[in-house]
């Protein structure tokens, strides 16, 4: 049951966007389009794994003064193997995701993941908090990139989702709309956390 726990926390409990409020930088400029959110979200997952497993082998080994410079290079190394494959096997999407390939390696994601659990614990443990982490950091991507990219262009993965009267939002493709669609689903998922928790205190508590 840990074992489990360890990995679903990072979908929606501590999802690295909508609970935590991690990585908000790549998630505003890269979900104008769910093609941009799954390669962003793919990319960052390769990272995460790579470096939690990495820092989690070398964790008694790293001197604690050094430690963040030591965490940047384990970082940077596996960005610029996902920069390389991305732009030799998927050009397209490596052009449309532009900078936010190689800042990954300044990703709050993955630096707090690094220096707050792996850094800390075992390599199983790592390698699932790295799996639900990413998965988190996927979903929400995807999730935003289908809001705007539907209402914003009237498209889903390229394919015209109304008729050709639709006329698209295209606030919803530019920041402002990745803002106010990112704070909507925010706000949606403390409404769902504050009805469960009155159930929980109704149960606990019953009347009579």
């Amino acid at each position: 049951m840990s074992s489990m726990r360890e990995l679903v926390k990072g979908v929606y409990r501590e999802n690295p966007v909508f609970r935590l409020a991690l990585g908000l930088c790549p998630t505003l400029a890269v979900t104008t389009s769910v093609e941009n959110g799954l390669g962003m979200g793919a990319a960052a997952t390769f990272v995460l794994l790579g470096s939690n497993v990495v820092i989690s082998l070398l964790r008694k080994l790293i001197p604690a003064r050094v430690r963040i410079p030591c965490f940047i290079i384990v970082i940077a190394s596996f960005v610029t193997i996902v920069e390389l494959v991305m732009g030799a096997y998927l050009p397209e999407l490596s052009k449309s995701l532009g900078i936010f390939i190689p800042l990954i390696v300044v990703n709050c994601i993955i630096m707090a993941r690094a220096e707050a659990f792996a850094a800390k614990s075992g390599l199983r443990a790592s390698i699932l908090d790295a799996v639900g982490m990413g998965i988190g950091f996927t979903l929400a991507l995807v999730v935003i990139g289908t809001i705007r990219e539907v209402l914003g262009d009237g498209k889903l993965f390229g394919y015209m989702v109304f008729g050709p009267k639709f006329q698209p939002v295209l606030l919803m493709l530019l920041a402002p709309g990745g803002f106010i669609t990112m704070g909507l689903l925010m706000g949606y998922l403390n409404v769902l956390d504050a009805r469960a928790a009155r159930k929980a205190d109704a149960a606990r508590n019953p009347k009579g």
